[in-house]
């Protein structure tokens, strides 16, 4: 009877450790810085290594999704003369081209290496009517650079970052998870704290915060670090006091109403990139992001979903 107690004790351990190891999924954020100047090219390239080794089963994008209406409706007309266009490319397309799922999953089966011409551009054709973004992009740089990708650094962390790694891994699909719904009341405010910020010190402040951080940042880029050096803790926690407008002293209308906006637009980032998690059987999620926004999901992540393991790229 004891060792019949005792192997059902280890066989409950055992079973309930399998199961924890089933379920547990986990996000590593790497923050970005976008666009680079030329002087520093290359600076996506170790990025890109060090992802490659985290060997990601699903890539999440900072890019509006398709159905996010909301989201649409402020950049068919806003900021982005990209976004704006590929807007009124996909009202384009949703008018003539026809929708194949059959077609579009077959194509998908497929390495990228056996994907002809055809394929893409009826891969491009879709993503674009389906308003995908993301999508769009990366199968249109397939086309531009093939399955090895660009060759000279795009300077951007789509074609030096994202796509390539996607390619590697050939992850077939990007995952979107932007919310821009309220970007345009953002902006709004952010103009009007730097105008209250000229006669109350703010600005001053923040000028100072950004000198200081791009002193710091110089070395680093010279060598290629530029990447790791933004990714510490250090570095995104002052990304995410400017852009949070949380390094002002006097608290104004502007500022505070641009705090707001910021923490609902990460919070509802992490809310897109948390359910798709939930609801997906990929284990190692790896999300590219601007790296002022880093700070913002991973306490939205951690306080929401406590169930998945965050991790930062650079600890």
């Amino acid at each position: 009877m004891r060792t019949l107690f005792t192997f059902s004790i280890v066989l409950f351990i055992l079973t309930f450790n399998g199961n924890a190891q089933e379920v547990q999924k986990e996000i590593l954020i790497v923050g970005t810085m976008h666009t680079v100047p030329k002087i520093v090219k290359n600076s996506y390239k170790p990025m890109l290594r060090r992802a490659k080794t985290y060997n990601p089963t699903a890539l999440y994008v900072e890019s509006p999704r398709g159905n996010d209406t909301l989201s649409w409706e402020y950049l068919k007309d806003g900021w982005s003369k990209s976004y704006k266009a590929f807007y009124y490319l996909s009202d384009s397309i949703q008018s003539v081209f026809k929708p194949n799922v059959k077609k579009y999953h077959t194509i998908l089966e497929k390495s990228f290496s056996d994907m002809t011409s055809e394929d893409l551009d009826f891969m491009i054709s879709t993503f674009a009517y389906n308003r995908d973004n993301a999508n769009h992009e990366f199968y249109n740089y397939i086309k531009k650079y093939g399955i090895q990708g660009s060759k000279k650094p795009t300077r951007y962390e789509d074609g030096d970052l994202t796509f390539k790694l996607a390619l590697y891994q050939d992850l077939k699909l990007l995952t979107s998870m932007d919310d821009q719904s309220t970007n345009r009341e953002y902006h709004e405010a952010w103009s009007k704290c730097s105008k209250e910020g000229q006669s109350n010190g703010n600005n001053t402040i923040n000028h100072k915060l950004n000198k200081k951080a791009y002193n710091a940042a110089i070395l680093p880029a010279i060598f290629r670090g530029l990447g790791k050096h933004t990714n510490k803790r250090k570095s995104l926690e002052q990304l995410h006091l400017s852009s949070s407008f949380t390094y002002v002293t006097i608290k104004t209308e502007g500022c505070t109403q641009g705090e707001i906006y910021w923490n609902q637009r990460n919070m509802k980032m992490a809310k897109n990139i948390g359910e798709q998690v939930m609801a997906s059987d990929s284990k190692r999620n790896i999300v590219i992001v601007g790296a002022s926004h880093v700070i913002g999901l991973e306490s939205e992540l951690k306080t929401n979903y406590p169930e998945l393991k965050i991790v930062l790229a650079g600890e």
